[in-house]
């Protein structure tokens, strides 16, 4: 398999943000990771391993990215909410301004489809980022993610807070952004029923309500009891819904 470590200049971040690419060639899939942030997540817990057939049939190029998910987020005692959600806007600004147009220039077509996939954490941001660029992110699958993101905020809120939460800004979402919205981007909301599930299930479920009543394309994927917050099921959630956009890409 290609395997590069990239260290991706933005000034946004005000530093080189690590990427590792896997792949020659196929679908891009861009990967978020969930709390940890480590841009080696998906490698270091086999999710690399569990796509290598696609990768390495060249139906199928991850780029997994590093995030800056404790200095916005969880690491609530060491900063304000404000300099938090100033991070956060950094991160937003890189996605838009350094990783999106790399992604596209290394696949060198200038408006290729790319999708997102991430767990936890990485499902919101894989579910905002599609929200927030869909003619850049045209499909997410998002695997146990919470996306009311003032669960993590001990209830603080400003306008820059709403504009980063889903499950705030999508019932005001009208007009022609909301067709821009329908008009190109899906998401696949994916959760299981069992262990470390409570919050993710229920946020899932109101996610899929408010894509539901804004007429925006999407599936939610319920599994079972017996299906908990853990790397094994999300190998197997992975494998099962990216298989149809594979061959979808293809035709």
């Amino acid at each position: 398999m290609e395997r590069e470590h990239i260290l991706l200049p933005s000034e946004p971040m005000g530093r080189r943000v690590h990427l590792w690419r896997y792949g020659h060639f196929g679908m891009p899939l861009l990967v978020f990771p969930s709390a940890a942030g480590m841009a080696h997540e998906w490698e270091a817990h086999g999710m690399i391993d569990a796509l290598a057939d696609w990768i390495d049939a060249g139906l199928l190029k991850v780029y997994c990215v590093e995030s800056n998910v404790a200095e916005a987020w969880t690491r609530k005692e060491d900063s304000e909410p404000e300099w938090r959600i100033q991070r956060h806007q950094a991160y937003e600004a890189f996605v838009e301004q350094n990783l999106i147009p790399f992604i596209r220039e290394d696949c060198q077509t200038p408006d290729i489809a790319i999708g997102a996939t991430g767990t936890s954490m990485g499902a919101y941001y894989s579910a905002h980022f599609a929200l927030k660029h869909p003619d850049a992110i045209r499909y997410a699958l998002c695997l146990s993610g919470r996306y009311d993101i003032t669960w993590i905020t001990d209830g603080f809120n400003n306008d820059k807070i709403h504009a980063a939460n889903p499950m705030a800004y999508l019932p005001y979402l009208d007009g022609q952004r909301l067709d821009h919205v329908r008009n190109n981007t899906h998401l696949t909301l994916v959760c299981g029923r069992g262990k470390w599930e409570d919050g993710n299930i229920e946020d899932t479920q109101k996610l899929a309500g408010l894509l539901e009543s804004k007429g925006i394309s999407h599936i939610c994927d319920m599994w079972g009891y017996d299906v908990s917050h853990e790397w094994e099921w999300w190998k197997r959630q992975v494998r099962y819904h990216l298989e149809p956009r594979i061959h979808q890409s293809r035709g």
